[in-house]
């Protein structure tokens, strides 16, 4: 069938999404738009056609999504990739309606969910809620992959991507594939990111989607993806005649011996990546904690320090105030007298009624002063209690005391 004469479903009315004007004013025919010449040439190199079937890849905390192209061997090769412009919500798949939560998960895309007439210039719905989804009770409608770089709960492409994005999947309509797959992803779903994340509540539901993201790993091949149980399984046939149902037990079922033995070898060399990074990861945790808590201790040692120091300078100020406080108050009382008669006299000079001016001042009258008359000596009366003292009288000496005495005697 012509992709001309493709059943198209245009949204419209409460189904349609806010409208966006569109950025390439120049492509008269957006659905029709060819990809461009390079990208042809590439993909001639690789040994693909413009209608070989692909299979899209998106990685959330790269911001990527990836184009994948069938080689004539089967496997599938990278052609492209494009960084996605906005996706809302966090890691993690979608639950409810309204949450703004980009799908995680594998999903289909046919024919009649792509829309040349999007009011974000082109997009194709995801198909969410999926058979899984509906299993969980998660809710959702038009979750899109589209242009005008603009997201609330879709993939949010420039509206230069997605006009190439459009055109691969239009092309392999063309060529005949039937659907193509998304393959919507957290991150890369290494040891190492899953180590890292091992904490997440997301945990196990990433780790059951790993095993369809492995396969494809292994084969590079899209895997066959069904629901049981209420979880994912792939690559799994049904034994007889049994079907498969999202909210019945699985039925019995068989995988080809040749990738269980694979992905057996594949599973052993990831749980000891995984291991080793979770004690590198551990590692890397104790040693950030004990910084951590060395920062800590070095702010509560100096908050402490701080603390002594005021504390310090409040104790030595106590101290010495009062001192200070007693020098100020003497050096106050001895200066007082002086500063009260110098202000007084300040006072007293200055509210004179008359002033003081080069006029009137009055040169004060220089006396001299005569030595004072020095009386001779004789003439110096000594006074009345004072006898005169004869000079002529003989000493006696101390130690002639004796001699002294009996003169007395007798």
């Amino acid at each position: 069938m012509a992709f001309s004469n493709m059943k198209w479903v245009v949204l419209t009315g409460s189904l349609a999404l806010v409208g966006c004007n569109d950025t390439l004013s120049s492509v008269s025919n957006k659905a029709e738009h060819p990809l461009p010449s390079k990208l042809v040439s590439k993909m001639k190199s690789q040994g693909m056609s413009t209608r070989s079937p692909i299979l899209m890849r998106i990685f959330k905390e790269e911001n990527t999504l990836e184009i994948w192209k069938k080689k004539p061997n089967g496997h599938y090769e990278i052609v492209t990739n494009y960084g996605i412009c906005k996706w809302s919500g966090g890691l993690g798949p979608k639950f409810k309606e309204g949450d703004r939560q980009a799908p995680e998960g594998f999903y289909r895309i046919n024919k009649h969910q792509m829309n040349p007439n999007s009011s974000y210039y082109l997009s194709f719905n995801m198909g969410f809620p999926n058979s899984y989804d509906r299993s969980h009770g998660r809710t959702g409608s038009n979750l899109m992959v589209h242009g005008a770089c603009s997201s609330a709960g879709c993939y949010s492409m420039t509206d230069e991507q997605v006009l190439e994005i459009f055109g691969f999947a239009r092309d392999a309509f063309k060529g005949g594939q039937k659907f193509f797959q998304v393959q919507a992803f957290p991150f890369r779903l290494t040891p190492e990111n899953m180590a890292r994340y091992r904490d997440h509540k997301s945990y196990e539901f990433w780790n059951q989607i790993r095993e369809g993201y492995d396969h494809f790993e292994i084969t590079k091949r899209p895997p066959d993806v069904q629901v049981c149980d209420r979880r994912y399984v792939f690559n799994q046939k049904a034994e007889g005649n049994a079907k498969f149902r999202a909210n019945a037990a699985c039925p019995p079922m068989s995988q080809s011996p040749a990738l269980q033995l694979a992905y057996a070898n594949y599973q052993k060399d990831y749980n000891e990546k995984f291991a080793t990074a979770v004690t590198k990861l551990d590692k890397d945790a104790v040693k950030q904690q004990e910084a951590e808590i060395a920062k800590i201790a070095n702010e509560a040692r100096a908050i402490d320090r701080a603390e002594k120091a005021a504390l310090h300078d409040a104790q030595v100020s106590r101290t010495v105030a009062p001192i200070a406080s007693l020098f100020s108050s003497r050096a106050k009382q001895s200066n007082a007298p002086q500063n009260n008669a110098l202000s007084a006299n300040l006072y007293k000079n200055n509210t004179a009624p008359n002033a003081i001016t080069s006029d009137n001042v009055v040169e004060p009258e220089i006396v001299a002063v005569q030595p004072a008359q020095i009386p001779e000596v004789g003439a110096v009366p000594l006074p009345a209690s004072v006898e005169a003292v004869d000079t002529n009288v003989e000493k006696t000496p101390k130690w002639k005391f004796w001699k002294r005495n009996k003169s007395t005697d007798s």
